[in-house]
């Protein structure tokens, strides 16, 4: 009986953690979600804003000021030993025009969201402070992308909530091509990203420039 009540209290004092860690695919409190609209499907996902804010507002301000509008998911990086798992990379890619400054990086020692399946991450430069408008998916848990002792690993900021046949979709796309790290994984017909809008919430775009938008316009004329 006592080992009963030390589990029913045990489960009331790490319920609202547990709660807070698995988000749904409905309003959250401390959660925005984000619809990404691809050319092979929807994918939905939940930025935590309440655990990683700085690195989940900055993923929202691209969204809000269609920054990922008509870009790509470009990488698609399968395990050798298990080609099912690994992680697909979307976002501006090398595309300046689109990008806002770099932002201050938020380890998974601070925010203690892991790289576990379906997480969504902030793909960056090999150096810390770097990251701006690009971001990764995973399938299958990547604890090697999680910060420990002096190596920083990568801000996870959220989780997939809907759309992981989409996503198994692009990571099964061929690749080829790529250096270092990405050699081999770039995506031979890159995957558009044709809108990404926010579902929750009211949108709050920046006032920074958007020159990529000119071009558009000339196009559109």
């Amino acid at each position: 009986m006592m080992l009963l009540l030390r589990l029913f209290f045990a489960f009331l004092i790490f319920a609202p953690s547990l709660a807070l860690a698995i988000p749904t695919n409905a309003p959250t409190p401390g959660y925005t979600r984000v619809a990404i609209e691809t050319s092979v499907g929807t994918i939905v996902i939940a930025a935590d804003s309440k655990r990683a804010p700085r690195t989940s507002a900055n993923f929202l301000t691209y969204v809000d000021d269609g920054r990922f509008d008509g870009v790509i998911f470009y990488r698609a990086a399968r395990r050798k030993s298990q080609p099912k798992l690994g992680l697909i990379q979307g976002g501006i890619d090398t595309d300046l025009r689109r990008s806002l400054p770099p932002i201050r990086h938020e380890p998974t020692s601070e925010t203690g969201i892991r790289h576990l399946d379906a997480t969504v991450s902030m793909a960056r430069p090999n150096r810390p402070n770097s990251a701006t408008g690009n971001f990764f998916i995973t399938i299958g848990a990547t604890p090697n992308m999680d910060a420990r002792d002096a190596y920083i690993g990568y801000a996870a900021f959220g989780h997939l909530v809907a759309g992981m046949d989409v996503v198994k979709t692009i990571l099964a796309a061929p690749t080829c091509c790529g250096s270092g790290p990405m050699r081999g994984q770039m995506i031979v017909k890159p995957i558009r990203i044709i809108r990404a809008r926010r579902l929750d919430g009211r949108p709050t775009p920046s006032r920074a420039p958007k020159p990529w938008l000119l071009g558009l316009k000339r196009t559109a004329k």
